[in-house]
């Protein structure tokens, strides 16, 4: 948590609308207050901002859905992982129906690396959708 003799007040310009617009969506979104949407829109902005630098380490949770049934899927996604196994801190493998089953993988790395292995999983054939979330501490 801050000190409150570390927050520092500023004032910001906005339109209406989009104020309203704003305040509906903290409120959807259970903020307590704007500072609050705020601070964390900044976070935000500055995890994207570190995610593009090549030689910050950053973290990433890729999700992927993909049909068990394709012949040697299951097979090929853990070969892909073993391949990199010292970014993939750890998998889960869930059983969605039938036919269908989820992996999450949490990743260590430059953004590079795991975009490369996260682009290399997404579209191995017969995974169905995949989607890469970076952050930083």
């Amino acid at each position: 948590m801050h000190d409150k003799d570390n927050i520092a007040r500023f004032g910001v310009s906005i339109p209406d609308d989009l104020l309203k617009e704003f305040d509906r969506k903290i409120e959807k979104k259970m903020y307590a207050n704007r500072s609050e949407a705020i601070r964390d829109l900044i976070r935000d902005f500055l995890v994207e901002a570190k995610s593009e630098d090549p030689e910050g380490d950053v973290y990433g949770s890729l999700t992927l859905v993909f049909d068990h049934e394709k012949k040697g899927i299951s097979d090929r996604l853990t070969e892909m992982q073993h391949r990199d196994h010292d970014m993939i801190l750890s998998t889960m493998h869930i059983h969605l129906d039938h036919n269908n089953c989820m992996e999450l993988m949490a990743i260590r790395g430059k953004p590079g690396d795991i975009r490369r292995i996260s682009d290399r999983l997404i579209s191995t054939k017969g995974v169905k959708h995949g989607k890469l979330v970076i952050t930083s501490v």
